[in-house]
């Protein structure tokens, strides 16, 4: 069943795809070029809808537990009408993120919560609806900008959610969460069939209509499927699987604070700059990405599968890449290199 949803979901989505391309140009919902972005030619975004339009068919087709999938689809909407009036008007960042509050609130509202936490040997930390609600709705609110701020490539966005919607179906599968499994493979597969039209060079964009959408329903599956049922640190194994976009959200953080900016300014300076900014080409950069998605997620796996030395490990090893990642690439800045320059005074000293 899980596998049929994801094949069908990845032929609706390909049908599909260049319809919405044809609406986004009749509508005007296109992406103009200018100073902080890579593309050179005017592009219809909106590209999103054919993925949406897809999983809630695939949903509906294919309803795994109504009573879970309701607040999720009711969320669902309000994210993508915050993405498509996005698309076609430019909202104000204040408003963006009203928006993202209202559908965490539903989903939340809904039942969608993380109500406890598992640390080694077996303890339960549980949350009364005091911490429960506001950690969800920031965990939801974070990874659905996350998504978002990693959309600057093309097929940049779609692959490395993509990467995050396999890992977490595969968890899923493998810990009987049925539900989980079904609508992670339904978005996986309408994601992919969206993005043999999205990857470089792209013939359309997904928008905040598509990013948006991802970076929600991402969130809620980590809640529905991971934070509940991975035995050893289920906190950290989401934050693990989508390393690579709450990095670079992080560290984007941190820039606007050292150098004292609003947090909606925008910069070129995300880990997709940086790297163009070593010399990779346009999809050596979306490819290296993906590897590091892939090694993030692999990471996830080994953790949930480790002893608690073994998982240890896991964190040490995962600490040192992002670490050297940040230096090489200058997330932060390009003075930023301590690890570095030890490196090479060690090596002088020899």
């Amino acid at each position: 069943m899980e596998y049929f949803a994801l094949v069908v979901c990845f032929i609706v989505s390909l049908i599909m795809t260049p319809f919405v391309k044809k609406l986004a140009i009749r509508v005007g919902a296109v992406d103009q070029p200018n100073a902080r972005k890579i593309h050179k030619n005017v592009m219809p975004r909106l590209g999103g809808l054919a993925i949406i339009l897809s999983s809630l068919l695939g949903i509906v087709l294919f309803m795994p537990e109504p009573t879970t999938a309701w607040p999720i689809i009711s969320g669902a909407i309000i994210i993508t009408a915050v993405g498509v009036l996005d698309d076609l008007l430019e909202l104000p960042a204040k408003v963006k993120l009203s928006g993202q509050v209202l559908a965490a609130i539903v989903s939340v509202a809904g039942g969608i919560q993380i109500e406890f936490i598992t640390i080694p040997f077996g303890e339960k930390i549980e949350f009364d609806y005091l911490v429960s609600i506001p950690l969800t709705i920031i965990w939801i609110v974070g990874v659905t900008n996350a998504i978002n701020l990693i959309d600057g490539l093309d097929g940049l966005a779609a692959g490395v959610s993509s990467i995050a919607l396999l890992t977490i179906s595969g968890m899923a599968i493998s810990m009987g969460s049925t539900f989980v499994a079904i609508v992670g493979l339904i978005v996986l597969g309408s994601t992919l069939g969206f993005l043999f039209y999205n990857f470089h060079p792209a013939k359309i964009f997904m928008g905040d209509t598509g990013a948006l959408f991802l970076g929600y329903m991402i969130s809620v599956l980590a809640v529905v499927g991971l934070f509940k049922n991975v035995t050893i640190f289920s906190l950290i194994v989401p934050i693990i699987i989508l390393g690579v976009p709450l990095l670079d959200t992080t560290f984007a953080i941190v820039r606007r604070m050292l150098k004292r900016q609003p947090l909606a300014t925008a910069d070129k300076f995300h880990l997709h700059h940086c790297l163009i900014n070593l010399g990779y080409s346009h999809r050596q950069t979306v490819i290296l990405i993906y590897a590091m998605s892939g090694y993030f997620s692999i990471a996830a796996i080994i953790f949930t599968r480790a002893t608690l030395w073994g998982s240890t490990l896991v964190i040490v090893g995962l600490l040192i890449t992002i670490e050297l990642i940040v230096e090489v690439t200058g997330l932060i800045g390009e003075n930023y290199r301590p690890v570095l320059r030890f490196m090479q005074g060690t090596k002088l000293k020899k």
